[in-house]
């Protein structure tokens, strides 16, 4: 019999969408992706958007539509099930390509679609039952940074901790990263990621493996990790320990009102690392609205970009 994999699907108004978001998180979930107009081919009516949650299993997922229900206002949840490979079924009918980036843009397999604008580049990604398509801020924000500091990675290797589909990693390699190590403590996801290394022709410059960050034995020169702050709080001495003196440091999946928190707690370390920007998402309040963003109204999300002291983890050449 093949497995049948639990999601909690929710419509919520745009304006709160992070908010509803970090609580399903709280609730349990493992995942959570935003679909909206912009990025649903059908879904929620004009003005909200659809959130869908993974859970470990059917237990968590109906204690989160109790929770959902219990708010006030009241959320309708539902329980949606995926068998087996469906996911990918499932998927491809909500999803279109979209601006990952200034230089890079996200494009389901089955798509066809060559780069359309000088220096644009396209990657392919299916995420299976993995998470991690870029439409959420999360995602986005970190790939913006890593574009953002191209010159610093090329020629480099990144460490990606709590891979989901493999994107962070992937693109890295697409903006000159050398070699990608990319590590997820859900097994089952690994696949996922080297099915989409070989997408793009990629799966020679990628590490992909279970694990967690507490068992890498060596140092990087540069490392993301796109989880949740209640998981960034306690990893902070194994992320600064498996950064190269000089080396950069992406945390993400960060609410605002998270962000002090957690950069009180990396530079204090006994080895601190240097806050060297915080970037918010230009969808929340005070920036620019892009599609497929965060929203436009409440709390939003913020990527933080640290730097290790020591050497210079500068590009080669």
């Amino acid at each position: 019999m093949e497995p049948r994999y639990p999601f909690v699907a929710v419509d919520v108004p745009e304006p709160e969408a992070d908010e509803i978001g970090a609580l399903l998180f709280e609730l349990g979930a493992s995942g959570v992706e935003q679909r909206d107009e912009q990025t649903l081919v059908r879904g929620a009516r004009s003005g909200q958007v659809t959130l869908v949650a993974s859970f470990e299993d059917h237990g968590e997922a109906m204690e989160a539509i109790a929770a959902l229900g219990e708010q006030s206002p009241p959320l309708a949840a539902r329980l949606e099930e995926v068998v087996g490979d469906a996911w990918r079924d499932a998927w491809k009918e909500h999803f279109a390509p979209f601006a990952l980036t200034p230089t890079i843009t996200v494009v389901p397999p089955w798509a066809e679609r060559a780069p359309e604008r000088e220096g644009e580049r396209v990657l392919l990604l299916e995420p299976g039952r993995a998470f991690g398509t870029g439409l959420h801020a999360t995602t986005a924000l970190v790939a913006e940074l890593l574009d953002e500091h191209a010159a610093e990675l090329r020629g480099r290797e990144i460490l990606d901790v709590g891979t989901g589909s493999g994107i962070l990693a992937l693109v890295a390699l697409l903006l000159g990263a050398e070699r990608a190590v990319a590590i997820d403590n859900d097994e089952d996801v690994i696949e996922v990621v080297l099915e989409n290394a070989a997408r793009n022709g990629l799966e020679g410059r990628i590490e992909a493996s279970a694990g967690v960050v507490e068992a890498v034995t060596r140092r990087f020169p540069w490392v993301v990790a796109n989880i949740e702050a209640r998981v960034l709080r306690p990893l902070a001495p194994e992320l600064a320990r498996v950064l190269e003196p000089g080396g950069w440091l992406i945390l993400s999946g960060i609410l605002e009102s998270e962000r002090d928190d957690l950069i009180a707690r990396y530079t204090s370390l006994p080895r601190p690392l240097e806050h060297v920007a915080t970037r918010p998402d230009p969808a929340s309040p005070g920036g620019d609205r892009r599609a497929g963003r965060g929203d436009a109204g409440g709390e939003g999300w913020v990527a933080i970009l640290f730097r290790a002291p020591g050497g210079a983890a500068s590009s080669p050449g």
